[in-house]
């Protein structure tokens, strides 16, 4: 059966996942920068509270995912912080200069992770050549591969992700980017067995009283007074069309 991954920014967004049927989370914070290693204080919180299988995202900063070494140290040490936690996977990834898959240092992530599995992120998607990065990953012995096609949004890398799903000797591809309730359907007709999802909604802050004129944020236009969490709803509702659709085939 095809399984449905939710992106949380968050142990309390994590939990509300995990109650409304999801099979795996991957956890996060910084949305604004699409994903970046959580704290030791949220990873340890969530080996306590969560007993379905959560993989940590790996990340130092947002933008490009070609790392310097005082980077690449520090993203060793997480992965190390992780793998004493107890968590069953990892996802991370690295490309070098060419934006081709940086075989040297994923060589020590995967000797360095142990028995975790490795979710090599979409780092892929900015990569010069998906088959040739395909071929790398399973070489180096990668589970899986998170990848929305090299487009902007799953949805349009649709054939891309078909084609690397049939032709995969090795990690499984999980579709994301844009992977939502409404377009959920056309992932399990070309036959994707893993779907990520952030499945979210937005939230308004509980605080009664809001400053005006004073932002956290370098863009000032931001909006801190909301921010979008799991909704519970809408992941039960995506894992009613991934159960229905199984029982079709069946």
């Amino acid at each position: 059966m095809t399984k449905l991954e939710i992106c949380c920014y968050g142990v309390d967004c994590a939990i509300a996942a995990q109650q409304a049927g999801a099979d795996r989370i991957e956890l996060c914070a910084a949305p604004k920068e699409g994903g970046l290693t959580p704290s030791y204080g949220s990873l340890k919180v969530a080996r306590e509270q969560l007993t379905i299988p959560v993989h940590p995202i790996v990340r130092p900063r947002g933008g490009d995912f070609c790392y310097s070494s005082t980077e690449f140290n520090a993203m060793k040490s997480d992965v190390a912080a992780i793998r004493e936690l107890g968590f069953p996977g990892v996802v991370i990834g690295m490309l070098d200069e060419d934006a081709h898959i940086d075989r040297v240092q994923m060589r020590q992530i995967m000797a360095l992770c142990g028995d975790m599995a490795v979710t090599f992120h979409r780092a892929f998607d900015l990569c010069h050549s998906p088959k040739r990065a395909l071929q790398e990953l399973t070489e180096l012995g990668v589970a899986r591969i998170l990848t929305s096609g090299q487009q902007q949004s799953a949805e349009s890398g649709m054939a891309l992700l078909k084609e690397l799903t049939l032709i995969s000797e090795g990690p499984m591809i999980m579709a994301g980017a844009g992977v939502r309730l409404s377009n959920l359907q056309k992932f399990l007709d070309v036959g994707i067995k893993e779907l990520h999802s952030s499945a979210s909604r937005l939230v308004p802050s509980p605080m009664r009283y809001r400053k005006a004129g004073v932002s956290m944020c370098s863009d000032t236009e931001t909006d801190e007074f909301s921010r979008y969490c799991v909704d519970g709803d809408v992941v039960e509702a995506m894992k009613g069309i991934i159960n229905m659709n199984a029982s079709r085939v069946a």
